[in-house]
């Protein structure tokens, strides 16, 4: 026994409820849920009920199920299966004829893919669609492993081999030689999946509100006075950012030794880091810093002098570090971590890549991650690779080094949608790729958007002057485009860090992809990398390069059902349907659904993370509808007692009739401003005639004006508690119905040809003629008899395709 803490005693209700275990001589099977089984066998009776790394709670209610068995025959049944096994029997790999001794039956037909409606232990897995492993590239390429997500309706996981989790918190191997797996049984519902299995292995921590800023980490030699000039230019730019990682530069190294770990401050570039990391906080910017204590202990840190009176150095004065010793993470953690967290570091980026010694960094990421907890004044946040054993516990993962590239490009949105198939929500990307490939100001900008909608945000890059991460180090359109992209990120932190509440409340997915509604969407390469972004976005990622005579991207793309609109333009889609559109480099395919309510933080106040005093909130007509809002202090565990605000925005909608209200459901009134001014955006909505708002029911005065498509009401010095806002809006043919056509994106695309006037009037007059499509094609073709050059007569000829399109959409 070794006491590290309180923080690391986990797994407290590891035991299953007795009434819901069913148990042998040489078997036990546990009814978790209606839908998960705890299936054991071992030759000498042994159970396991400590916590294991992946497990930390079996003590769940007593689901309905019934049990009938004699002396040979086990069989369990439940609402969504039937188990039977031949009693004290070994659990053996085989096919179903060959399994009849352990058998799962699934209790309702699935679909038209043809599932297995039984399973049985060593059925191949073979329509699980996977999720990311170490890295985002391996050998070249998105590889991935098996994750929870199947559309045969069932997955295990094999807990057999995994450390257990002793009493004082510390990890120890298993050594039973058992077999002991968890069978969800989830049908066509994969949220039920989740559910379970956020009930066993812990549901994901609440992020620290700053993690969903905009991230800043290059490799570079940072030091007080770079610190301080970075941070100037970010506020000159008005570029908001939340966090800043110090790569392994920071710190003294011991170059004799030949080692890169160290945790001690470089003195010669940071004169007095505590003043550099409070110039930092007073500009509302967390701080990170880079470690990897893999490679040991050495002189270089001045506490090397009291490790070594407890652990003795190898032959080359190193102090071994050896992640399955208590003794070595005690003192690295009192010695080392805790003199860093004294000087005001936020949290740690554990820089250990060996994708061999998985084990180990799951082990460091355990202790380091728990031992944030000691203390409720600083909420845990960790980034690391992925050690691959619920990852889902540890804050935030890296992907790994990538290139500057398309590629990279094209492959993060399906490796984001992948890993919500293994309940893994924060994975953070170097946003404009890491190392080598071609800088490029429209893979720049395409990457930034990409990473607005993404989980988190981490604008990085490798070591040199020609890598631009930095807006401002592009043109003026780039940086113009690219700086409004990176402000609206922290505009929705609001909407964002409500959505991660509803992810570590209820285990409801921040990120989920379409073909989880739609499995056959998978095998399409242009729809299956399209996701819902919480519960009011939806994404159709751009991953192209733009058509260089149109100046466009020609994006292909599928609605949902129901009614979207675009949330750039608001544009209206109705759902269910296939669509081409062409995209500019300031826009971008993110759809909000009918009735959409977006709370976000007005311009004043992205410069903090922090809950605002000024609010934007944007309603989409079409339907009514509610959100809640969450927030907390954004950074303290002190949300684990209570202290929170949850505020109901309720639309109620009736054509030319709108009503919002805002009132507090439940919270504590210290932790947002006291008093909000609101900004409420009605898109797609004239100039109301008739606007009344209310203070509980008093009428109080406001200001109101149009905006492009837009109708905006304000009010000022809103109580945020103890009252209840109403504004109603009201008046004839206010809603404008914004149907997409794409004829009239024809036209600006035609507006903004390098071609003669003249030209472009007679494209356009056989584009919209009621010729048919044939003939428009032969006098598109005539043009060049014209003069038209035939780079713009193929252009023409494709945008004809789009209208044929069109045509055939509007008939159907």
């Amino acid at each position: 026994m070794y006491n590290l803490g309180e923080q690391f005693k986990v797994g407290k209700r590891s035991v299953a409820n007795p009434k819901s275990v069913i148990k042998g001589e040489k078997y036990r099977i546990t009814v978790l849920t209606e839908r998960l089984l705890r299936l054991e066998y071992n030759e000498n009776g042994i159970f396991e009920d400590r916590a294991t790394q992946n497990v930390f709670n079996r003590y769940l209610d007593i689901p309905k199920f019934d049990v009938m068995e004699d002396a040979n025959l086990l069989t369990i049944t439940t609402e969504f299966f039937k188990l039977s096994y031949i009693k004290n029997s070994p659990f053996k790999s085989g096919s179903l004829s060959q399994s009849n001794n352990l058998r799962v039956e699934l209790l309702e037909q699935l679909d038209s893919y043809k599932q297995n409606r039984f399973w049985y232990y060593g059925i191949p897995e073979v329509k699980n669609f996977g999720t990311p492993g170490f890295e985002i590239f391996e050998k070249k390429k998105l590889k991935l492993k098996k994750g929870l997500f199947s559309i045969d309706g069932f997955v295990t996981i094999d807990d057999s081999k995994s450390m257990i989790i002793e009493e004082d918190g510390t990890l120890s191997e298993r050594n039973d030689n058992g077999i002991d797996i968890y069978l969800f049984i989830y049908l066509k519902d994969f949220s039920k999946c989740l559910e379970d299995y956020y009930k066993i292995t812990g549901f994901t921590p609440l992020i620290p509100r700053y993690a969903l800023g905009n991230w800043w980490n290059r490799n570079y030699k940072y030091g007080d006075k770079k610190i301080n000039e970075l941070v100037k230019l970010f506020k000159e730019n008005e570029i908001p950012v939340s966090t800043i990682i110090l790569n392994s530069e920071w710190h003294l190294k011991n170059e004799k030794k030949n080692t890169n770990t160290g945790f001690t401050f470089n003195t010669n570039i940071f004169k007095n880091p505590k003043a550099t990391i409070d110039m930092l906080h007073q500009n509302n910017i967390k701080v990170g810093l880079t470690i990897n204590p893999f490679e040991g202990f050495t002189n270089i840190d001045p506490v090397y002098s009291e490790t070594i009176k407890y652990i003795q150095p190898n032959n080359d004065g190193v102090v071994p570090f050896n992640v399955y010793d208590p003794r070595i993470i005690d003192i690295y953690l009192k010695f080392y971590i805790h003199q860093l967290d004294n000087l005001g570091i936020d949290y740690y980026f554990i820089d250990y890549d060996d994708k061999n010694k998985l084990k180990e960094l799951s082990i460091l990421k355990h202790y380091q991650y728990y031992d944030m907890m000691r203390y409720a004044g600083r909420r845990p946040l960790l980034y690391a690779y992925n050690s691959e054993l619920c990852p889902h516990r540890y804050s935030v993962l890296y992907s790994g080094k990538s290139t500057v590239s398309w590629d990279t490009l094209k492959t993060i949105p399906l490796f984001n949608v992948n890993s919500s198939n293994s309940g893994v929500t924060w994975w953070s990307h170097d946003i404009g790729g890491y190392h080598n490939g071609t800088e490029d100001d429209e893979l720049y900008t395409r990457f930034v958007q990409l990473g607005v909608f993404s989980p988190i945000l981490k604008l990085c890059s490798e070591t040199g002057k020609y890598y631009k991460r930095e807006p401002w180090r592009w043109d003026i359109k780039t940086f113009d485009i690219t700086k409004e992209y990176l402000q609206l990120r922290h505009k929705l932190i609001p909407y964002m860090y409500s959505e991660a509440y509803k992810l570590s409340r209820f285990g409801t997915q921040f990120l989920q992809p379409l073909y989880y509604s739609n499995p056959e969407m998978y095998d399409d390469p242009l729809y299956r990398n399209e996701y819902y972004f919480g519960s009011q976005f939806f994404v159709s990622p751009i991953l192209n390069k733009k058509d260089e005579i149109m100046n466009r991207v020609i994006h292909k793309f599928y609605i949902p059902n129901g009614t979207w609109y675009d949330f750039i333009t608001g544009k209206k889609f109705p759902g269910n349907h296939r669509y081409v559109s062409f995209f500019r480099e300031q826009d971008y395919p993110v759809f909000v659904k009918m009735g959409a309510i977006i709370p976000m933080a007005d311009k004043e106040d992205i410069y903090t993370t922090k809950p605002p005093k000024n609010m934007e909130i944007q309603i989409f007509p079409g339907q009514s509808n509610n959100f809640v809002m969450y927030e907390d202090d954004g950074e303290t565990n002190m949300y684990l007692k209570n202290n929170y605000v949850l505020t109901s925005i309720d639309y109620n909608y009736m054509p030319n009739n709108y009503t919002v209200i805002i009132r507090v459901l439940e919270g504590k009134g210290n932790i947002i401003p006291p008093l909000r001014n609101y900004k409420f955006v009605f898109r797609n909505t004239k100039q109301a005639e008739d606007v009344t708002i209310y203070r509980d029911y008093e009428k109080i005065d406001f200001e109101s004006y149009v905006d492009g498509p837009n109708f905006i009401v304000e009010v000022k010095n809103i109580p945020t508690f103890g009252h209840q806002l109403t504004v109603n809006c009201k008046g004839n043919d206010i809603e404008i119905d914004a149907v997409r056509l794409v004829n009239k994106d024809i036209e600006k695309i035609l507006s903004d040809l390098q071609i003669k006037t003249e030209q472009k009037e007679q494209i356009d007059k056989i584009m919209f003629s009621d010729l048919p499509i044939k003939k428009k094609r032969i006098a598109v073709r005539r043009l060049q008899n014209k003069g038209l050059e035939r780079r713009f007569i193929q252009l023409a000829l494709k945008l004809l395709e789009y209208v044929e399109i069109n045509e055939i959409k509007q008939d159907n």
